[in-house]
């Protein structure tokens, strides 16, 4: 089978090169010639486990390749994937789908054979039909079907989510178009993965659907966490009580600084102007976006209030800015409402993190940034971990409260015990747990 995937950014490139390994011949497309040009020389634009390997794998075997001619990648090929970006649109919250339509217009003037025109990015309910309406409108003699297959990929985890997925889920218009899209994921189907086969806008509506309720499970811990911390109990032990129920389950229970990334913020959001759209509002998914956003202007204050009530004058070690670890994603980062608040209260921010440091560097200025973790922290009044990297969680405390000014360590990522820091001296406090005195060394 012959694809072709219309964007290179995360979504296009991993299901491009993940679709290659499956022996498909794919040929991925963006209008960025230097990307394109940097992807030829086997430079990957986006940090992402394992996905440097596997494209030069499937490049060298002749499976996967790049260009900025899309009619030339359109030639003999069963299906186009539209992988663009849909961001939110500014003033509004909407899906902005200017780029998913450009794409359509794009495709219809160069369909020339059946072809499935696949909506992989994110996008509201009715947008299939949209890109079908456009490219009959451009090309009436066209023989296609659109079909809509969202994507569930973990920034960090998105080769292994697209090769072991929980479910793939095809919205089709067509019984020839539902099985070019069978044909495709026929490797999953062979190891038993659910393939879920609807209507167009009933899978536009359940990547939304997904999204959200993981959204709102996030921001339940972490109202949870903030009761715990009131009443002197361990949200660790109450997700876990909650987690072990089956209708439940452990997943995205772990308090933290608020979601952020390029999914749950732009989705939540966008859900919730499509359903005011139509006149039947989701009133929880509009108090998760609200609770969301007030959390992470919040985070800020917790570091200064640990660090006496101001930090006029001091300096403040951060650990991780990105999002989640393992990406240099800082889309909606939490970083990005922390850090300047501390700025604003008078704080010098000397930072690391493992990947995400040139992105941020542009949307972070007058941050100090340290060559690795130790790096932020000599005469640091406090240390505030924001993204819980591997490399964070076996820190040489010994060493870093040598460092400090003060002992001071704030948590936000709950990845230290409060009982081992008070023993090793710190001034310790985290999301939900009660704090434990620190011993004198």
């Amino acid at each position: 089978m012959r694809i072709a995937m219309i964007g290179t950014g995360y979504v296009g490139l991993v299901s491009g090169a993940c679709f290659s390994e499956f022996g498909v011949h794919v040929c991925c497309v963006d209008k960025d010639a230097g990307k394109i040009e940097r992807l030829k020389r086997g430079e990957i634009p986006i940090y992402e486990p394992g996905l440097d390997d596997l494209v030069a794998r499937n490049v060298a075997a002749g499976r996967l390749s790049f260009t900025m001619d899309l009619k030339e990648a359109m030639k003999g090929v069963d299906a186009v994937f539209i992988a663009v970006g849909t961001p939110s649109r500014r003033g509004d919250g909407h899906a902005d789908l200017s780029y998913v339509y450009g794409a359509a217009e794009e495709i219809a003037a160069n369909l020339d054979h059946y072809t499935v025109v696949v909506t992989k990015s994110t996008v509201p309910v009715g947008t299939g039909r949209e890109v079908e309406a456009i490219i009959r409108r451009v090309r009436p003699d066209a023989e296609f079907d659109v079909a809509s297959n969202p994507e569930f990929l973990r920034e960090g985890s998105a080769i292994g989510d697209f090769m072991r997925p929980d479910r793939v889920v095809i919205g089709a218009t067509s019984e020839r178009a539902g099985e070019v899209m069978r044909r495709l994921y026929r490797p999953l189907y062979l190891i038993e993965t659910p393939i879920v086969v609807t209507s167009l806008e009933t899978a536009e509506l359940t990547k939304y659907a997904a999204n959200t309720f993981l959204a709102a499970k996030i921001t339940f811990i972490n109202e949870i966490a903030d009761l715990c911390e009131k009443v002197g109990a361990n949200v660790h032990d109450v997700a876990r009580g909650i987690g072990l129920d089956g209708r439940i389950g452990k997943k995205f229970l772990h308090p933290g600084p608020g979601y952020g990334g390029s999914c749950f913020p732009k989705d939540t959001l966008a859900l919730v102007r499509t359903a005011q759209q139509v006149g039947s509002p989701l009133r929880i998914i509009e108090t998760v976006v609200d609770i969301n956003d007030k959390r992470k202007k919040q985070m800020a204050e917790r570091i200064i209030a640990a660090c006496g009530g101001s930090v006029d004058g001091k300096t403040v070690a951060v650990l991780g800015v990105a999002f989640k670890p393992n990406t240099d994603d800082m889309r909606d980062s939490p970083s990005l409402d922390i850090v300047p608040a501390l700025q604003a209260a008078g704080a010098h921010v000397r930072a690391f993190d493992p990947a995400a440091m040139h992105e941020a560097g542009k949307l972070l200025p007058g941050v100090e940034w340290a060559k690795d973790a130790y790096g932020t922290l000599e005469g640091a009044d406090c240390v505030a971990i924001l993204t819980e990297w591997n490399e964070f969680r076996a820190l040489d405390l010994r060493r870093v409260k040598s460092m400090l000014k003060r002992p001071v360590m704030v948590d936000l990522r709950n990845i230290y015990n409060p009982e081992d820091m008070a023993k090793a001296g710190f001034e310790y406090s985290s999301i939900g747990r009660p704090s434990a005195p620190a011993a004198q060394l």
